[in-house]
């Protein structure tokens, strides 16, 4: 997302008033600052959020103590703001026989700020790292003695990304040695604005460092970019392949090739990671195709489009057709195109849409889209890297359905088999990663971090569910989470039920249900209670637990007598 100037944030700032979620900053720096960017930055975002700063250089006071301000406003998410400079400090006042170990010291104190937190709070903790320091002392031999302060700051962010990593699963780590990367130090810190006001990034530098930690923010509340929709001619190439023909297009070394090369390299990863991506070009389709078939130099392939359209009708609504297929919501796109009318086209016809203002030099493309930080992560899971090919199986499966004039006999010919267990540590970033980015089938919108859903593996008084589903077309995955609660000693309530939009219609919902409720009479309770709380969009499921035979009993509450439950019928074999 492009960034604005820090007195339009201080602008936008005056008009946050109540927010969708709450953010603590606590910080061994001046933080007043950060916190009306951030502020401004969620207005912008319209995703407002209510900012807490903390006094200045409290960190053990706020955090150690369970009756500090931080914890009286109930934060959903803690920045912990510790500066360079204040670690260069602490270094330099270590004698320097203790040094080596300097970096241990820190993680070991950072970690005793986390245990805090999480001893208090459900709080999600946001951690900055330590941008990268200059060394004058050692010069560039500092990369390599454990001595010097510049050694010891890259085994503290190492130590950091590890924790968060292995021990640490409700930690996001908020990368400002990127942004000093991607800005320079010069744009990011300023000796004179640390020396007079104990800022550690510099006024400038303030929206790109909210920006960053409003897309963390917003990616757990489930704002995430799924499905980059990418034009062909002169944007995955260059040149126009139904005039230059295959060898006249520019990719490798040829030419532009270089820079086409690398966008479609980054795309690559993006889709490795789980990004959907597809196609949408005015062409014939024979003509588009045939680059990904035949061009010895290029890196994508037809196998790595969950969609490919290419005809010669309006974008906009061939982007629809896409949406359609895959399912997913019109915000979950980026559109990528060269041409600025099919670019203005399709913001002016599909708002929601994100388009970003491709650069007209082919070469300032690649760097351009990575400064924008579209596409923020805050889990990853192995099935990620299969999303492409279970959206490829799903369009086999829409192709084999029309071969059918009864759906109940296509369902019976899809063989399906499903797995309903308890939560295990193995689907735990799995099952976290749903709860943050399932909007449209989720009936009370919770989200959960994998140290929330860890916890209630654990806790008896929770009882969850996953289901996986396979077909005679492949895997699906794991397609659906439900979390029960004890509610009373006769009553189970259904705190989240989410399920993944590809497998509405094909008896998972029925088959869930009833295993739910036989999970719980098995557990002593006569009575399941669910809630459905609206959103923006989930509409879809504003009738669901009616469906499944419950009784409403108003204000979006549900009652099911479990002894008088009678089970759906399906076509999936639990194994």
């Amino acid at each position: 997302m492009e960034t604005v100037s820090y007195t339009e944030l201080k602008k936008l700032a005056k008009q946050c008033r109540d927010g969708k979620k709450r953010l603590a900053v606590v910080g061994d720096c001046a933080t007043q600052q950060l916190a009306t960017a951030l502020r401004g930055e969620s207005v912008r975002r319209e995703f407002p959020v209510e900012v807490l700063d903390a006094d200045y250089d409290q960190l053990a006071a706020q955090l150690m103590d369970p009756d500090s301000e931080v914890y009286a406003f109930q934060p959903d998410y803690i920045l912990l703001f510790t500066s360079l400079e204040k670690l260069k400090i602490r270094f330099y006042d270590t004698v320097p026989a203790s040094r080596t170990e300097f970096a241990n010291t820190e993680i070991n104190r950072l970690r005793q700020f986390w245990d805090a937190v999480g001893a208090v709070s459900k709080a999600k903790i946001f951690q900055v790292d330590f941008p990268e320091p200059e060394d004058s002392i050692f010069g560039s031999f500092a990369l390599r003695t454990p001595a010097s302060f510049a050694y010891q700051v890259r085994k503290l962010n190492l130590l950091l990304s590890e924790s968060a990593a292995q021990d640490y699963p409700s930690i996001y780590p908020i990368a400002l040695s990127s942004i000093q990367a991607q800005l320079g130090r010069d744009a990011f810190y300023q000796d004179r604005t640390w020396y007079l006001a104990k800022m550690a990034v510099c006024t400038d530098a303030l929206p790109v460092v909210a920006s960053r930690i409003l897309d963390t923010v917003t990616a757990l509340a489930g704002r995430v970019k799924k499905c980059v929709v990418v034009d062909l001619d002169n944007t995955l190439w260059g040149g126009v392949i139904g005039d230059d023909g295959i060898d006249g297009i520019q990719l490798g070394e040829l030419g532009d090739g270089p820079a086409f090369t690398d966008l479609q390299s980054w795309l690559l990863e993006l889709k490795r990671r789980g990004i959907l991506l597809a196609v949408c070009s005015k062409n014939n389709d024979d003509t588009a195709r045939e680059p990904f078939e035949k061009h010895p130099e290029m890196v994508l392939h037809l196998e790595d489009f969950a969609a490919f359209v290419a005809n010669w009708d309006n974008k906009a609504q061939n982007i629809q057709k896409i949406r359609d297929t895959l399912n997913i919501g019109m915000d979950s796109f980026v559109f990528l195109d060269d041409n600025p009318f099919e670019r203005n086209l399709v913001r002016e016809m599909l708002p929601e849409v994100t388009v970003p203002e491709l650069p007209e030099d082919p070469a300032e493309v690649p760097a351009y889209l990575r400064s924008l930080h579209l596409f923020e992560a805050v889990s990853y899971s192995e099935e990620d890297a299969a999303r492409t090919a279970q959206y490829q199986a799903e369009a086999s499966r829409t192709a084999a359905q029309a071969s059918f004039t009864s759906y109940e006999d296509y369902l019976k010919s899809l063989e399906m088999q499903g797995k309903i267990r308890p939560f295990d540590s193995f689907h735990f970033p799995r099952i976290a990663q749903l709860t943050q980015r399932s909007n449209q089938f989720n009936l009370r919108t919770q989200r959960y971090s994998e140290a929330d859903v860890a916890a209630m593996a654990a806790d008896p008084a929770y009882f969850t569910r996953y289901m996986t589903l396979s077909d005679r077309f492949g895997e699906h995955g794991l397609i659906s989470v439900v979390i029960c609660k004890k509610e009373s000693e006769d009553t189970l309530f259904v705190d989240t039920w989410l399920m993944s939009c590809r497998v509405l219609r094909r008896g998972v919902e029925e088959c869930l249900f009833d295993n739910i409720v036989k999970m719980a009479r098995e557990a002593g309770f006569r009575y399941l209670h669910a809630e459905y709380l609206p959103t923006a969009k989930n509409k879809m499921v504003e009738h669901f637990y009616e469906s499944m035979g419950m009784q409403p009993e108003g204000c979006g509450q549900y009652r099911l007598d479990c002894e008088a439950h009678k089970n759906h019928d399906y076509h999936i074999a639990l194994i």
